[in-house]
Formats: C-alpha cells, structure tokens, sequence
C-alpha cells in the first residue's frame, strides 16, 4: 500500500504526476464463479414517483405509454438489462395486501401509504401490472412478502396465485385476465423485520421466518428461491441467530447497507465538497469489509455455500430536493454517485462467492435511481450509465485481478481507495475491466498485465464531468454521459490506459 494522503496531500501531488499503477489481470487461474446476473439488480417501492409516474402512467396517459407503462422507461430499462426487479417494498411491503391490487381497477381500494408521504394509494398497479412489467424488461420478479401485518395463509394464497396452474388461486387469476401462470423465482420472507416490518429480534424472527416459509409452496413446476430477511448493516448476531437456526429452510439471506453519514444530517445531494465527497466514499467501501464479515459468518454454518447472501438494499440516501415532499424521496443524482456505484460493483463482482444478488434503491425517481421523470420529461441519471456500462460483466466469469492502491481520506478519518478496479470473461471470450479512478485531481497510469493473454485490440467507454457534483437537469443538455474511451492503447507487454480523474471507464479486450 502506499503512504495514507490526506486532501491536501493528494492536490499537491496531482499538480506533479500522475498516478501509477499496475493492474495483473490472472486471467489463467483454475474454476473461477460466474458473475450472477442479479449482482445488477434493482429495486422499486410505492413510494413516491418510482411506480406512479415513473414506471405506471395507466393507459389512457397523454404520456406515451404500453398498457400503462411509459414507453420511454420501458425503453431505458430494457437497455439496462435489469436482472431482477424487487417488489412492492421496503417498508410498503409490510403492509400490502395483495388482494388490494388485482381485479378491474375501478374496484380496487384506495388506502393511504402511512410509510412514505401519506400519499394515496390507488393499487392501479399490482401483482398482474409488476409482473407483467418483468416479463416485458426479461427481469426476475422478487417479491417482497408482508409478514410484518400479513398472514401466513395470505402468503401462501399470493404464491399460489402467481404460481398455481389449477385450482381456486388459478380460476381467480384467470377471471383478472391471466390463464397462465408466472414464473417468480425469488421471495423474500418478510422485509426489515428487525424494523418496520415487524420490530422483531433474530431469535423471535427465524421461528416466524420457517412457519411462512413452510406454507410458500412452490407449483406447476415453479420452484421458490426463499429469502429470509437479514441485518441491517453490520449487525453480525442476526446473521449468527438465523444461520444457526434457519439455515436449512432458506435459498439466501438478505441484509441492507446505505452510504449515510449521518441519518439526522444526510446533506445534500448536489451542494458538497471535495472532502464530504471523499467521505461518502469512505462510508460506501465499508461495504468490502461487511460483505466479508457476513460471509464468514455464514460459511461457519454452511461451509459449502449453499444459501446465498442477497444485499437487497444498498445506495446513497441524501436529503430530498428542495420543495418535495420529504416523504417521497426523491434526490438529484450526480457524478458522486457514479463514483459511488462504480466502487460498490467492483467490489461486489470480488464477492460473488457467496453474494448471489444485490438491488440499489431505487430504479425510477426515488433515492440514488436510473431514470428521474418530471411528468412527460425523462432523463437517465449518472448511475444508469454505470449500470449499463458494467452490465457485460453479467454472467461472465469473473477474473482475479491484483493491484496496489493508496488511499484518499477525508478529514473525518473515512478514507477510499484511489482506484478499483475487476474484470470478467463472456461467453465470446471477451475480457472486460471496470477501473475507476475516485481521485478528483491525479490522473492515473495503468499498466495492465495479463498471465498469458496477448492483447490484440481495446476499446472502450468512459463516463466522467467538468466537476463532480455535476447532474443531469430536464430542459438540458446531459451533464454526465459516456462517451468513447481514446485512453487506452495495446502495447507488447500488455494494455496502457491513462485514466483521467474522477473517471469510470469500462474497457473490452480481445
């Protein structure tokens, strides 16, 4: 490692040379995992404008829409090629009853969403519009199952309703204008239930967690992957208490971490400094060092890997836009948190060993999302180009790179890498690398090395901005948008890149 830089450090240097740094890339090591499509997933909550206006405008919409969806966000999460979709909640899922959202939609109940707003809750959208939805974008659909105000027999009759070829469940979904049933993979057995869903502790939890996930049955072929609910953050025991004590009755085990300062002053989205910059960095990798300690954990009780750790909740949380409702979440999105998805991805194709999936929140208009609307007007935020940049690394085995970095800190003590960096292998051989460059003022010089690749060509993308805190505004031309990368260059012992400051960068090499 080299020598810890304090800012001030860091400009000095940044005014002399830049950063060097050397990238081997063991492309030959023996029965490397396969990087799962749902590392890359999302998340979408009744909350605020993520399912109203931002994904559902109904279809008698002067916006264009597909049955309701709005075309263009259907359009962009297409290209995104969003893995898997977690539904109806977060906290919503604790007290959503299923049955409000299926049938003529004039007849559906409209209750007040307490959770998020005190907004009215129309249910326009429910089961048939979410899964409809994931069948149309090629996404999994992961329900979030309501245990904290739900029944075990209300699970079990939504299960049997989505999934179920015969019987009373499938007459009923049949009469709503379904005959065939769907296919839902992954449920989740309750959400935050240490929490709002349901203010439980681990051992009180595991006990409810194996009586409703006895009764979610799977039907007609479709098999569940059952998911308990995990720690909020570093909250080691409850991966303890329910490792020990459901482990054998659950697929995957989830557990939830935002990048949050300080939850009573989480600052603003857009107005911050170099060195709050730097901190919010800081606070994001302190999820290599979680991931790690929930994997240990686990692997004492389940050596050979078989339940699978799901963050299901991860992101920045930010204080809303001025003049919004604070109840609905919504933050601009800047190059900071592309910085901070680049950073997280790259660590999260590190542990794919035991993580099995990972869902930012949330996908439309809500905390650190893909797309904001503002009624008609849609636009694609920072972190969607990171998305769909790195979405090549989805189902391609991952390849062990190794490299030293420094470190940059804030003056809280907090400190980042200055680079990160991981690379994969597709289906046609092709290798790409996710590097990224958090430095807001050294360039950097990678050498990339291979054990015994010889490159023949390189290409690539590159997204950065004039300044950090730029965003993407309607009415504007885009701030923050990828571009092709001229940076890197083969050379006989391997691949060159200069690397700009607080850049992301995305290369393919054959």
């Amino acid at each position: 490692m080299k020598h810890l830089l304090t800012l001030s450090a860091a400009v000095i240097l940044s005014l002399t040379a830049s950063a060097q740094i050397r990238l081997s890339v063991h492309e030959t090591a023996p029965d490397q995992p396969v990087i799962p499509r749902e590392i890359y997933g999302q998340f979408s909550e009744h909350l605020g404008k993520c399912i109203y206006e931002g994904i559902w405008v109904g279809p008698d919409s002067d916006i264009p829409n597909v049955d309701g969806y709005r075309t263009d966000v259907l359009e962009a999460l297409k290209a995104l090629k969003v893995p898997v979709l977690r539904w109806p909640g977060g906290c919503f899922a604790d007290e959503y009853h299923w049955r409000d959202g299926i049938g003529p939609r004039e007849n559906r109940p409209k209750i007040l969403n307490s959770n998020w707003g005190g907004t009215l809750e129309d249910n326009s959208f429910g089961t048939h519009e979410f899964l409809n939805l994931c069948e149309m974008i090629g996404a999994e659909p992961y329900i979030s199952g309501n245990v904290g105000s739900g029944t075990v027999e209300e699970l079990a009759k939504w299960v049997e309703y989505m999934t179920a070829d015969k019987g009373s469940m499938a007459d009923l979904r049949a009469q709503n204008g379904r005959k065939e049933p769907w296919k839902v993979k992954y449920l989740g057995i309750g959400n935050e239930t240490w929490g709002c869903g349901g203010d439980m502790t681990a051992d009180y939890y595991s006990d409810v967690y194996k009586r409703y996930a006895l009764y979610a049955r799977d039907f007609s072929g479709n098999h569940l992957y059952k998911v308990a609910c995990g720690a909020s953050g570093d909250d080691y025991n409850w991966t303890k208490v329910l490792m020990q004590r459901a482990r054998d009755k659950m697929n995957g085990l989830s557990v939830h971490f935002y990048s949050v300062i300080d939850w009573n002053r989480k600052g603003s989205a857009t107005d911050f400094t170099a060195d709050a910059y730097y901190d919010i960095l800081g606070k994001t990798v302190e999820i290599d060092e979680l991931l790690r300690n929930h994997t240990a954990i686990m692997d004492t009780y389940d050596p050979q890997g078989r339940v699978g750790l799901l963050l299901d909740e991860w992101g920045t949380w930010f204080e809303v836009e001025p003049g919004t409702n604070p109840g609905h979440l919504f933050q601009q999105n800047t190059m900071r948190d592309a910085m901070v998805a680049a950073l997280n991805l790259n660590i999260f194709n590190k542990h794919v060993k035991r993580l099995r999936m990972a869902n930012i929140a949330q996908i439309v208009n809500v905390l650190q999302a893909m797309i904001l609307t503002d009624g008609p007007r849609m636009l694609l935020t920072p972190t969607y180009h990171v998305f769909r940049m790195f979405n090549v690394h989805q189902g391609a085995t991952l390849v062990p790179v190794e490299y030293s970095s420094g470190e940059l800190r804030a003056s809280s003590g907090r400190s980042c890498p200055d680079f990160s960096a991981s690379a994969s292998r597709d289906q046609d051989g092709i290798f790409h690398l996710s590097l990224a460059n958090p430095d807001l003022e050294r360039p950097q010089t990678v050498e990339i090395r291979f054990d015994d690749k010889k490159a023949r060509t390189v290409s690539g993308e590159i997204l950065r901005a004039d300044k950090i805190q730029a965003y993407n505004a309607f009415g504007k031309e885009p701030a923050v948008a990828p571009a092709a990368f001229r940076g890197a260059k083969v050379t006989k012992d391997g691949i060159t890149v200069e690397l700009p400051p607080a850049s992301v960068v995305v290369l393919a090499v054959r």
